[in-house]
């Protein structure tokens, strides 16, 4: 079984290869001109996809050393994302499997992220609890088996991406604003302002970070500062460590607490975030004292990607699950 991958959710046109279960290709063209807008732009975003998506397969049908006619099936998100990027990907995964004459299967994104950590070897035993942390999302779910799957909690407000970007936009970091808090916490103190941890100690595993950018808001007006005045000061690195301790204490903490209750020997942490440096040496040390089995994708795999997709796809056409070429997009689609 060889099977075709597309990603096109949000903001990277992906296409992936897998063979048999391996990878044998995963080409990712991103859209960094987002970033002079402050944010991704839906309409943009969508126009850059039907640009891209056909160059984009060709090259990862040619990085996987294969043609079209060597294909048994295609799969491609159908959401949750942005409805017009979901649509480009979506239709065009069908009518390329319809015009070769083979399946095609849709993917649920979120489904793929827990996917991504079983691309590669050493992969999570089952049962195990998979947080997925990204831009839009932050899910904790509980994975028994393929396709099994506990929604244990998710955010009820904002992502812990969306939180990363809109504090970032704050401090004058522009956007993306993940990676660049995360160089400059390195610098600071993150213990140097006590922001509140949402939800942290709630019986829910439910998690909140709207409360928390409000937190910093409030900090720099009763400072009075902001982000030109904060500029490469030794205040500005403080702040981005101590906001970003307290999302690494939220999302770790109730991870844990996921893993002790329902008595798992392993952890897996997907999504953008996923490449935080400080979730990253957190959940290491946390899962350390506890003796559990940490499993993070490889960088590539933490952002949207056709390999996750592929994957997914490769395991649902191997048990004979398809999906019906009237499939719509859902740019609200849930877990199940």
């Amino acid at each position: 079984m060889t099977v075709l991958g597309i990603e096109t959710s949000c903001d990277e046109t992906s296409a992936a290869v897998v063979r048999d279960g391996k990878l044998l290709s995963n080409v990712i063209a991103s859209q960094d001109f987002h970033s002079r807008y402050g944010g991704i732009v839906p309409e943009l975003a969508s126009r850059a996809h039907q640009r891209l998506i056909v160059p984009v397969v060709d090259e990862a049908l040619a990085k996987a050393g294969i043609t079209s006619a060597e294909l048994g099936g295609v799969a491609a998100v159908h959401g949750p994302g942005l409805i017009g990027s979901l649509l480009v990907g979506l239709s065009f995964g069908k009518t390329y499997a319809y015009g070769l004459g083979i399946p095609f299967v849709g993917v649920n994104h979120m489904e793929a992220h827990i996917f991504s950590n079983l691309i590669d070897e050493p992969r999570p035993e089952f049962p195990f609890v998979n947080l997925t942390v990204s831009g839009g999302h932050t899910q904790l779910v509980a994975v028994s088996d393929l396709f099994q799957y506990e929604m244990l909690g998710e955010t009820l407000d904002d992502a812990a991406g969306e939180a990363f970007d809109k504090v970032a936009k704050m401090l004058g970091l522009g956007y993306p604003g993940g990676p660049a808090i995360d160089r400059l916490a390195r610098e600071g103190n993150p213990a140097a302002i006590r922001f509140p941890r949402p939800f942290l100690n709630d019986a829910s595993f439910s998690f909140s970070f709207s409360g928390l950018k409000t937190s910093v808001l409030y900090h720099l007006k009763s400072s009075g500062l902001d982000g030109q005045s904060l500029a490469q000061t030794a205040q500005l690195r403080d702040i981005a460590a101590s906001f970003q301790q307290a999302v690494v204490d939220v999302l770790v903490g109730k991870t844990m607490r996921a893993a002790r209750e329902r008595r798992v020997r392993s952890v897996a942490v997907a999504g953008g975030v996923a490449a935080n440096s400080a979730l990253r040496r957190a959940f290491e040390h946390a899962t350390g004292e506890r003796g559990l089995k940490l499993f993070f994708p490889r960088m590539e795999f933490c952002t949207d990607n056709g390999a996750m997709v592929a994957l997914a796809g490769h395991e649902k056409l191997e048990r004979g699950i398809t999906s019906r070429f009237e499939l719509a997009a859902r740019p609200n689609l849930e877990l199940s």
